[in-house]
């Protein structure tokens, strides 16, 4: 069977011989009622409390070096590092995250994702928002991220934190033409991170302290941060059409928003890591990615729906010169920094998984381990030194889910022997999106509109995966 025969069948997940047994004595209706989308029934964990925590491997992590290990592959292919068995029987990753292999029950992998997006904005913008851009290395998106489609969605039902908080912004990200009102809010942005520059130091989405501290805020402060408010909204009365009018209601929202949000309690102390006890900031390690997941849990347990935060680690010169997972042998030596960052990772990650089953949060919040595609199955050399490098691939790519509700232990999908292509269950990526508009109890194929009023789907395809629900 054809990629695009299997792609175009793949999402709701097949009807096994014992449900076709349960069905025999039901009648027709209910036969029906069983294939239909999904999307028919919300399922029982699509509540109002659902969040997503989105650690985003910008750049595109390695499938083959991660969790698609292909041993018997050429050397060509395979890579140095071995499978390791995990507390889930078949289940294996690499042998560099062993702590994670022990919690294998509280994790799924997706092992057959793919699209047709193979730049790093455009399959960004592909990956997060459902669609394919005009543009091949846009900056801004065309079509809105996910982010930024839940918090319109919740725009009613928050009012003292932001429904989502980012890091920085996404090349290839943005709330498109949903306006400014929709971006998430960013404690410490750094505007190369939106751009092809892949050289930036990685990115705190925790507090940094000191003079420029951009979440603190006085009494004495929020008193002249209402008199400017009340200024601006004065001269917005006497301009009213500077601007179209979309964008004016866009800026309201985003001027309430941050006033609520700078005078909040609730978000400030959030981002107060000083207020986790010291084996806790143990546990997840001092280091950025320690730091960041742990901010991450602390904005979710504040209210915030969806965070989303890069990925990034700072190499050591010899190893590379990025700080992502764009690991082209001009870059980085793949292998060494896998070596270098994953047990950080393994660290970080486990620690989170920990913390939020016994915080009783695993059930609501869903982590999401993944980036805009995979790496090429043959290993390249475009380096005068002759290191190893792998390059862009979307044809497969492999996504790490934790919790959330969903079904966890499993792995969903396979690839051919050299991990070129979904040889199971493939799925568009825009499956994944699907199961989470569910999730949030988001129908992806109501419509939105445009700045000129003209109604856009959601998702113009995709359904969720019904292994994970």
């Amino acid at each position: 069977m054809s990629l695009s025969t299997l792609a175009n069948s793949c999402c709701p997940g097949p009807l096994h011989r014992r449900e076709w047994l349960r069905l025999g004595g039901l009648s027709l209706g209910a036969l029906v009622s069983r294939t239909a989308s999904p999307l028919t029934t919300r399922a029982a964990n699509s509540s109002r409390d659902f969040s997503v925590i989105l650690f985003w491997a910008n750049g595109g992590p390695s499938h083959l070096d991660l969790f698609d290990l292909k041993p018997h592959a050429p050397s060509e292919i395979r890579g140095p590092f071995q499978p390791i068995a995990t507390a889930v029987p078949g289940l294996e990753i690499t042998e560099l995250l062993p702590q994670l292999a022990q919690r294998a029950n509280r994790f799924t992998l997706l092992r057959s994702l793919h699209h047709e997006r193979n730049e790093h904005s455009g399959g960004t913008h592909r990956f997060l928002s459902g669609y394919a851009s005009r543009a091949a290395n846009l900056n801004d998106a065309e079509y809105p991220e996910i982010g930024s489609i839940v918090a319109r969605h919740l725009r009613k039902s928050i009012r003292d934190v932001p429904p989502f908080v980012a890091n920085t912004k996404f090349y290839g990200g943005g709330p498109a033409y949903l306006g400014p009102g929709f971006a998430p809010y960013m404690p410490n942005p750094n505007p190369q991170s939106s751009t092809g520059n892949n050289v930036y130091d990685p990115i705190p989405i925790y507090n940094v302290g000191g003079s420029n501290d951009s979440l603190a805020i006085s009494a004495d402060g929020a008193v002249v941060l209402s008199r400017r408010r009340h200024l601006l909204q004065t001269l917005e009365r006497l301009q009213p059409q500077i601007e179209r009018v979309a964008d004016v209601s866009a800026m309201n929202a985003v001027q309430q928003q941050a006033f609520s949000m700078l005078t909040s309690p609730r978000l400030r102390t959030a981002f107060d890591l000083s207020q986790e006890s010291e084996q806790t900031r143990r546990s997840f390690g001092d280091t950025h990615w320690g730091r960041s997941l742990l901010t991450c849990r602390r904005l979710v347990e504040a209210g915030v729906r969806f965070v989303q935060c890069q990925a990034e680690f700072r190499l050591r010169p010899e190893t590379g010169r990025t700080s992502n997972w764009d690991d082209h042998s001009v870059n980085s030596h793949i292998f060494k920094a896998y070596e270098e960052k994953l047990p950080s990772f393994d660290q970080s990650v486990s620690a989170l998984l920990d913390d939020l089953e016994a915080r009783g949060l695993s059930e609501r919040v869903l982590f999401l381990f993944c980036g805009e595609f995979g790496r090429t199955p043959r290993i390249g050399t475009q380096d005068a030194s002759g290191r190893p490098g792998r390059d862009h691939w979307s044809r497969a790519m492999s996504v790490f889910l934790a919790g959330g509700g969903l079904r966890m232990g499993q792995v969903i999908g396979a690839t051919n022997p050299r991990a070129e292509e979904p040889v199971q269950r493939a799925m568009d990526s825009n499956c994944l999106l699907a199961t989470l508009y569910h999730c949030f109890g988001m129908d992806p194929h109501e419509t939105i509109p445009d700045r000129s009023g003209r109604p856009i789907t959601i998702l113009p395809h995709g359904e969720p995966i019904a292994e994970l629900l």
